[in-house]
């Protein structure tokens, strides 16, 4: 005879994503990946690897980047997270994504959002960032398609500030 484990109960959590209070209801299990794309609908972060070395699913956590896919929805009770989607303000990019349309840097845009946010928790966390902050920031997203260049060219533009010459 097999003893029977006993399922999981659904947990309702609040979480303020992209300055709104909003609820989902998650598994004990269930990544904030998960509870992102499914919870609320927001496609942004994208499930690639899954266990933490693309960064495609990257989001802010009071506002620092993580990996979504390594965070457990249940420990973001009234946490803080920022998605792509909450980047841009009443319909007007941010100028982060202004700067990768000018710069070319989207490719395929499959990293594209977790690029974005890896290089906005970098922006909120240092007012001056360096060319080795920018670095530093984007090292752990992969692109796939080799666009880097261009994603440090666009930060660049976006991030740093430039002297009139």
């Amino acid at each position: 005879m097999s003893a029977e484990r006993p399922s999981a109960t659904p947990t309702t959590v609040g979480i303020v994503v992209n300055g709104r209070r909003r609820h989902a209801t998650v598994e004990a299990g269930d990544s904030l990946l998960t509870t992102v794309r499914e919870g609320f609908g927001l496609t942004g972060a994208k499930p690639a690897c899954e266990v933490g070395t693309c960064g495609a699913c990257t989001v802010l956590l009071d506002d620092e980047a993580v990996y979504s896919c390594l965070v457990l929805g249940v420990e973001c009770e009234d946490r803080r997270v920022d998605t792509v989607e909450g980047l841009a303000d009443h319909g007007e990019l941010s100028r982060l994504q202004d700067a990768f349309i000018e710069c070319d840097a989207l490719q395929c845009g499959f990293c594209t959002s977790g690029q974005l946010m890896s290089l906005e928790g970098l922006r909120r966390a240092e007012p001056e960032p360096t060319s080795e902050d920018i670095e530093r920031a984007v090292q752990g997203n992969l692109c796939r398609c080799g666009a880097y260049r261009h994603i440090l060219d666009a930060a660049e533009v976006a991030l740093t500030v430039r002297s009139a010459s």
